[in-house]
C-alpha cells in the first residue's frame, strides 16, 4: 500500500520559465536512466525477491525512487508554468508563442502534451518497460542496479551543468547525491551475498574461465591486471583461439531423411554460378562515382 505525502521529498524552486531546459529534464523523467525506469526496475525485483533484507531495501528505493519522480516531474511542471498558461490562453503572438519553446524539440512538448510532464525522454520517445533489463537472479540484478544508478547520477551532472538556476542545481544535486547512496546500498547487498561471483548456481568450465583472448592486436595492445598475470592464460596465436573444444572448428545438424532431401533440393535450386558475369541494374545506369563496372554492348 502506497500514501502520498503533499510535501516533496526535497524543496523546488524554480527562477524562471524555461521549457527548452523542461525538455531536457524529460530524460530523468521518462528516460532510460530515470527515475520511472529505476522505480520500477526496484519494484518488480522486490516483488519477486525471496530474501527478506533484500526485498525491504528493494521496496524502500523504489519507493524513494517514485518521489524522485514526483521532484524531477516537478521542476519540468514549474519550468512550463508560465509558457504553458500563455500557450492554453493564446495570450501571445504567433512569433512570441513560438519563441515560449524556442525553436527546439520542447515544440512538440508544448503543443501535444501541454507543457505537463509526459512519459518521454528528451527527445520524445515514449517511455518503455524495456528499459528495466531485471533477470531475476539478485547477484545480476544488483550489479546492474549499480550501474544503473552510476548512469543516472552521469545525466543528473550533466543536467546541472546545463542550468544556471540555482535551486534547480540544489535539487539536481540532491537527486544526484541519492544515486551514490543507492550504489552504497546494492554493492552491500551484493557483498552480503556469498558467493557472488560468478551468477547463477551453474560454475564456469574452468577449461575456459580463466582464458584471455587477445582477439584485436596491433599498435595499441595493453598490458594489464584485467588480461595477463597469474589469473590469466592469454592467448594471443590465431589458430589457437579457434576450436577451443579441442575439435576442428566445423558445425553440423541432424536432419530426417525428408529433412535432408529438402536441403538438397534447395541447395541444387539456389545454386550460384561462379563461371557467368551477369549484367546488372546497377552497372546499365554506373554513372561517375560507381567504381568499376563491366561495360558491354547492347543487344541487337
Amino acid at each position: 500500500m502506497f500514501l502520498h505525502h503533499k510535501k516533496l521529498m526535497y524543496t523546488v524552486r524554480v527562477r524562471e520559465s524555461n521549457p527548452a531546459l523542461a525538455t531536457l529534464m524529460l530524460e530523468q523523467f521518462g528516460g532510460p536512466q530515470g527515475e520511472l525506469a529505476a522505480a520500477m526496475r526496484y519494484f518488480t525485483q522486490a516483488l519477486g525477491e525471496c530474501d527478506p533484507g533484500r526485498k525491504d531495501m528493494l521496496y524502500d528505493i523504489a519507493t524513494e525512487e517514485i518521489s524522485h519522480l514526483e521532484i524531477i516531474g516537478t521542476i519540468i511542471a514549474m519550468l512550463n508554468k508560465g509558457p504553458k498558461a500563455v500557450q492554453s490562453e493564446a495570450m501571445a503572438e504567433v512569433e512570441d508563442m513560438r519563441l515560449l519553446s524556442q525553436n527546439s524539440t520542447s515544440h512538440t512538448e508544448q503543443i501535444l502534451y501541454g507543457g505537463g510532464p509526459a512519459l518521454v525522454n528528451s527527445s520524445g520517445v515514449p517511455w518503455t518497460a524495456a528499459y528495466v533489463d531485471s533477470i531475476g537472479e539478485p547477484t545480476a540484478d544488483l550489479r546492474s542496479n549499480i550501474a544503473a544508478e552510476a548512469r543516472a547520477k552521469l545525466v543528473y551532472e550533466r543536467l546541472i551543468n546545463v542550468t544556471d538556476d540555482p535551486g534547480i542545481k540544489d535539487a539536481l544535486r540532491f537527486l544526484m547525491t541519492r544515486e551514490v547512496a543507492h550504489q552504497k546500498s546494492f554493492e552491500k547487498a551484493l557483498y552480503s551475498i556469498t558467493p557472488n561471483f560468478p551468477p547463477g548456481k551453474m560454475p564456469g568450465d574452468p577449461a575456459f574461465t580463466d582464458l584471455y583472448m587477445d582477439m584485436s592486436q596491433g599498435e595499441g595492445d595493453q598490458v594489464g591486471s584485467w588480461n595477463s598475470g597469474e589469473l590469466w592464460e592469454r592467448v594471443t596465436d590465431r589458430d589457437a583461439q579457434a576450436a577451443l573444444d579441442g575439435g576442428d572448428g566445423s558445425f553440423s545438424v541432424g536432419l530426417t531423411p525428408a529433412e535432408q532431401a529438402a536441403v538438397e533440393e534447395m541447395t541444387l535450386r539456389t545454386m550460384s554460378n561462379p563461371e557467368i558475369e551477369p549484367a546488372t541494374g546497377a552497372e546499365l545506369g554506373a554513372g561517375v562515382g560507381a567504381g568499376a563496372v563491366l561495360r558491354r554492348p547492347r543487344e541487337p
